[in-house]
C-alpha cells in the first residue's frame, strides 16, 4: 500500500526521432531544468514549488520488442504504468495487434495510441480492443505539454487503480476470513445446540425415568419374590403328586382307583408337572429382564450416585469389561487391541466400564452371519485420552446416525434392545466432561470415539 508512484513508461515506435522527442519531454536534462527554475525564480520570486517526480522511459522499435520489455518488467515485478504505441509500424505488428498482446501480459496497462492517420477508425479500434477506460489517442504532431499531461495523468490513474485493487483484495481477504470465521462459528453453534438439545432430552427423560423406575421397582420386587415362593411351593406339591401317583397303583378297589386314573389322564397331569416349572422359569427370566431395565433406568436417571471420583487405569477397565462380555463375543467377533500407554484418569471407573461394555456389545451385535472384527484403540492427546471401538459390521444408515444417542431409540428387533445403552453412555461421557462421536458407513462398519479429560477440575 505504501509503494512509491509508478513513473515507468514504455514507448513503442519505429521512428528514432520520436524516441528523442519523448526523451526530451519526459526525461529533460537536469541543467536545462535548473536554468528554467532560475529564470522562473528571477521572474516570480523564490516561492518553492513542488518538484515533479521524474519518469523512467524505456523504448522499443516494434511491437514484438516492446512485448519483450513488458514481459521482462512483469517478471521482475516492475510493471509499466503506461505505454505510448505508434499505430503504423510496417515492419511488424501494427499498433492494434501490439496493444492486444501487451494487454494479455498486463491487463491494467494504460495505453496512448500515437498516430497521424490510421487504418482503423477510433470507434473500430475501441470495439476491437474493448478498452474504453484504458485507451487514449495522441495525434501527431503532438504538443509537449499534452504528452506531459497524459503521462502524469495516466501514471497517477495507474497508481490509484493499483491502490484500489490492493484495497479491494485486502477487503475481499478480510471478508473471506470473516466469512470463514462465521461459518466456523455457525458450525460450532449448531454443534453446541445439538449437544444442548441432547442434554435437555437426557435431563427431562432422566426425571421421568427416575419416577418410572421407582414405581416399577416395588411391584416387580414382590412379583419376583412371589415367583420364587411359588416355585418352591410347586416343588413341594410335585412331591405330593408323585406320592399320590405311586399310591394309586396300590388301590385294589377299581371303583376307587379308576376315577383317579381317569381324572389324572383328563388333566394331563404329567404334562402339567413338566410345563409349570418351565412357565415359572420363563416368568422369572422376564422379571429379571424388567429388573435390568429398571436398573438401566436408575443408572440413566443417575439416582444411584454414591460413587466417588478417583484416579483409575482406563486400560485395565477395558480389559476387565472384555472379560465380562467374552461369552457375547466368543462366536461373533475377534477383538484386536491397539493400546498405547495411558496415564490414570480421574473418573467414575464403573460408569466408564459400562460405556465400554455398551460399545463392545453393540459392535458384536452389528456383525452379520460371518465372524467379524472389533478393533479397540486408545491414546493420549494433550490433556485428554481417547478410546475408539470400531467394527466391520453392517454399519448405520445416515438418517439413523443422527438419532443413535436418543433415549429408547434402537435398531434392534422388539424385545432385543431397550434403546438405553448409547443414551446412557452419552450421559456418562458428558458427566465426565468428555465427548462421544460416531462415524459409520453402510456395509463397511461403525466407529465410536470417546474423548475424556485426564483430570476433572470441577469434579
Amino acid at each position: 500500500m505504501n509503494q512509491p508512484p509508478n513513473r515507468r513508461i514504455l514507448l513503442i515506435d519505429d521512428t528514432p526521432s520520436i524516441h528523442e522527442d519523448f526523451r526530451k519531454i519526459l526525461m529533460p536534462d537536469e541543467a536545462s531544468t535548473e536554468a528554467l527554475d532560475e529564470m522562473e525564480s528571477a521572474l516570480f520570486g523564490d516561492a518553492a514549488k513542488p518538484q515533479a517526480q521524474a519518469f523512467e522511459l524505456h523504448c522499443a522499435y516494434g511491437g514484438e520488442e516492446g512485448l519483450g520489455l513488458l514481459t521482462s518488467a512483469m517478471a521482475q515485478q516492475r510493471p509499466y504504468a503506461l505505454a505510448f504505441v505508434d499505430m503504423r509500424m510496417p515492419q511488424g505488428w501494427d499498433g492494434a495487434k501490439t496493444i492486444e498482446e501487451l494487454w494479455k501480459v498486463a491487463p491494467d496497462l494504460q495505453v496512448v495510441v500515437c498516430t497521424a492517420y490510421s487504418d482503423y477508425s477510433w470507434d473500430d479500434l475501441l470495439f476491437r480492443l474493448h478498452a474504453h477506460d484504458r485507451l487514449l489517442i495522441l495525434k501527431k504532431p503532438f504538443d509537449n505539454i499534452e504528452v506531459q499531461q497524459m503521462a502524469n495523468t495516466l501514471a497517477n490513474k495507474w497508481d490509484m487503480a493499483r491502490r484500489a485493487s490492493l484495497q479491494t483484495s485486502q477487503l475481499e481477504r478480510l471478508v473471506e476470513e470473516r466469512t470463514q470465521a462465521l461459518q466456523l462459528e455457525i458450525e460450532e453453534r449448531k454443534h453446541l445446540e445439538s449437544q444442548l438439545v441432547q442434554s435437555e432430552k437426557l435431563a427431562s427423560l432422566g426425571q421421568l425415568a427416575a419416577g418410572v423406575a421407582h414405581e416399577i421397582n416395588n411391584p416387580v420386587g414382590f412379583i419376583s419374590s412371589n415367583l420364587s415362593t411359588l416355585d418352591g411351593y410347586f416343588k413341594q406339591l410335585q412331591q405330593m403328586l408323585d406320592a399320590y401317583q405311586r399310591s394309586e397303583a396300590h388301590i385294589a378297589e377299581p371303583e376307587h382307583r379308576d376315577p383317579l386314573t381317569a381324572l389324572r389322564n383328563e388333566l394331563d397331569l404329567d404334562f402339567l408337572k413338566e410345563d409349570i416349572p418351565i412357565l415359572i422359569r420363563e416368568s422369572k427370566d422376564g422379571i429379571g429382564r424388567v429388573v435390568q431395565i429398571v436398573k438401566d433406568l436408575k443408572n440413566f436417571s443417575r439416582v444411584d450416585n454414591d460413587q466417588t471420583w478417583q484416579f483409575a487405569n482406563l486400560q485395565q477397565g477395558i480389559d476387565s469389561t472384555l472379560n465380562i462380555v467374552a461369552s457375547e463375543l466368543k462366536y461373533k467377533a475377534d477383538v484386536i487391541k491397539h493400546y498405547a500407554p495411558l496415564p490414570e484418569i480421574e473418573c467414575l471407573a464403573s460408569q466408564l466400564n459400562q460405556v465400554v461394555m455398551n460399545l463392545v456389545i453393540n459392535a458384536a451385535q452389528a456383525m452379520g452371519p460371518e465372524r467379524g472384527t472389533i478393533t479397540i484403540s486408545n491414546g493420549v492427546e494433550g490433556e485428554h485420552v481417547w478410546l475408539e471401538v470400531a467394527d466391520n459390521g453392517c454399519g448405520i444408515a445416515p438418517d439413523t446416525v443422527q438419532k443413535i444417542f436418543d433415549p429408547f431409540f434402537t435398531t434392534k428387533p422388539v424385545g432385543e434392545g431397550t434403546g438405553l445403552g448409547l443414551s446412557l453412555s452419552y450421559g456418562i461421557v458428558k458427566k465426565h466432561r468428555g465427548d462421544i462421536s460416531v462415524s459409520s458407513e453402510l456395509g463397511k462398519g461403525t466407529k465410536f470415539r470417546v474423548v475424556l479429560p485426564i483430570r476433572q477440575t470441577a469434579a
